[in-house]
């Protein structure tokens, strides 16, 4: 904590590092001021109140901040644009075109980044027309009262006049994808002229944004009952625990020794150094959460579409025991999702890790590691090692992930807490980032009382 704060202050002194920080305070202001801008024709309650019925849509509500739940302009926040990243980068491995644009260097990701840009477009589309056509349905409770969410003017209901139905539906539609569109932008102008991790940033800032929110719960729970402080106490104690862990377990690292051969080149001799090949155990970071949780999501959305909520206020019973075994609480949601993340954590890093590739340019930079032979005996290394390692990886991230599940089955009153395991993840992953990007600009800056 001591050294964050060390590298902030000498960031601070740095004339031109003080302007890029005010730049991107000022972009995470206007991010914040957008999720204050209300959609038109939308019952804002009745979105609070459908948002907290379905996991996937709740989880999103955290992701942006709470702006899904409040209908507002930035509703969709960056999601388009995190699916989009996802897509592309799986795809990248899958066809050759993209792979090579991903080997070209600075225009190659450019070009890559500009197809991202056009797929999140497509997927913000998609889903601000699904979450329109989700807000037209509405929400009915047990007691079979539909409540309406749309809403023209004073009328409430208003399916009989199709002008208001389609003047409502480009209206949402518009601005939602808009908001998307203008999330991508602010993100931009961080990377070009603030601190850059501009999505990142903004992501931080969204999750952050709901601090408030679980410490008026924790408070509204003290005040409710007495009993819960020491709860609240303990609870606060293992969320201090957990951020030190997901701290120590992001910077760990597996590192494996390489000996480099001398070699002569005229009358100079290189190599015959020692150095390593630093293996991560997080190396694939939150991925395989937003992964899992949109695949475990799924059917329980699907079924919230065709109003069957797993509260037995459908009449049919299968599909009512079928919604509440995915229901977010359930154990067998937990133990299913706990599985996923370690699978989808092998898979993230088998895309994005070769180890014969690894072996193959050590072999031809006459490098070896210490008791194996180059070619094949050093990639079957690496990939026993990497195998271990992921292994660790996943179990850490299953448990960060499934804590907040846990906490509910001892008490249901923290199951509405936000700051849940992806989003501890996710704050401490960018707070990390950004140290370590202001210590390269610091150090580039050749800042004296960062070097003394």
């Amino acid at each position: 904590m001591n050294g964050m704060l060390t590298v902030f202050r000498n960031a601070w002194v740095d004339v031109q590092l003080r302007k890029k920080i005010l730049y991107t305070l000022f972009i995470l202001v206007l991010f914040r001021l957008g999720s204050s801008i209300f959609v038109p024709f939308l019952d804002n309650n009745a979105i609070t109140e459908m948002i907290s019925g379905a996991s996937l849509l709740n989880y999103l509500d955290v992701m942006t901040g709470g702006a899904l739940g409040k209908g507002t302009l930035l509703a969709m926040s960056i999601t388009p644009y995190i699916n989009a990243s996802i897509i592309i980068q799986l795809l990248t491995v899958a066809i050759p075109p993209l792979e090579r644009l991903s080997k070209e260097g600075e225009e190659g990701r450019k070009k890559l980044n500009m197809i991202t840009k056009f797929a999140s477009l497509g997927i913000a589309i998609f889903q601000a027309t699904a979450f329109y056509f989700t807000l037209r349905n509405g929400i009915t409770d047990s007691n079979g009262y539909h409540t309406a969410i749309l809403k023209y003017g004073d009328i409430r209901d208003y399916t009989s006049d199709k002008f208001s139905i389609i003047l409502s539906a480009i209206t949402i539609i518009a601005c939602f994808v808009a908001g998307a569109s203008v999330i991508i932008w602010l993100g931009d102008r961080i990377n070009e002229k603030g601190i850059g991790n501009g999505i990142s940033m903004i992501l931080f800032a969204g999750i952050v944004a709901r601090l408030p929110d679980s410490i008026a719960n924790f408070v509204a729970l003290c005040q409710s009952d007495m009993k819960n402080i020491i709860f609240v106490a303990v609870v606060c104690i293992i969320f201090a625990a957990m951020v030190w862990f997901v701290i120590f377990m992001t910077n760990a690292e597996r590192r494996i020794p390489v000996q480099y051969a001398k070699r002569v080149v005229g009358r100079k001799m290189y190599g015959g150094q020692s150095t390593h090949i630093p293996i991560k155990v997080a190396m694939s970071g939150v991925m395989p959460i937003i992964f899992a949780m949109s695949l475990m999501s799924l059917p329980q959305t699907i079924l919230y579409f065709f109003h069957i909520t797993g509260d037995g206020s459908s009449g049919h019973s299968f599909w009512e025991g079928f919604a509440r075994f995915f229901a977010h609480s359930s154990p067998a949601y937990a133990a299913i999702y706990f599985l996923l993340i370690i699978g989808f954590n092998y898979f993230y890093v088998a895309i994005t890790y070769n180890p014969i590739e690894i072996a193959n340019n050590l072999k031809k930079n006459n490098g070896a590691i210490p008791g194996y032979r180059p070619g094949k005996p050093t990639s079957d290394f690496i990939y026993n090692s990497l195998n271990k390692i992921t292994l660790f990886g996943a179990i850490f991230l299953g448990i960060i992930a499934i804590f907040p599940i846990a906490l509910s089955w001892i008490n249901s009153s923290f199951s509405g807490i936000s700051l849940g395991g992806t989003s501890l993840l996710i704050i401490v992953g960018v707070a990390l980032e950004t140290v370590r990007s202001l210590e390269s600009q610091i150090m580039m800056r050749h800042h004296p009382g960062f070097l003394d």
